[in-house]
């Protein structure tokens, strides 16, 4: 279950509505942040080879991210003893 999103036009986009700047991989989105959602654990995510799940590094470091396509990710954190992600946003942060 996500529990918080960082930003508002992910909070939207996962409540259904359309955001203009993820028109082009919403497909893959809504199926990543569905994934997410159903996830209990961090394994649930690293089991799946297409979320090309990762922790990230740098000043990203204690955030995790799955792969929508080559340029955008679902990036979240996963504090120890939570009942699942928070703060998930879907950001471009090449």
């Amino acid at each position: 279950m996500i529990v918080s999103y960082r930003d508002g036009r992910t909070r939207n986009f996962a409540s259904g509505k359309r955001v203009k700047a993820f028109s082009g991989f919403e497909r893959s989105a809504r199926l990543k942040l569905d994934r997410l959602e159903a996830a209990t654990s961090l394994r649930d995510l690293s089991a799946l080879p297409g979320n090309r799940f990762e922790a990230l590094l740098g000043d990203r470091k204690g955030l995790y991210s799955i792969r929508i396509n080559d340029q955008w990710r679902i990036c979240f954190e996963w504090p120890g003893g939570s009942l699942g992600p928070s703060s998930v946003e879907i950001v471009d942060y090449h």
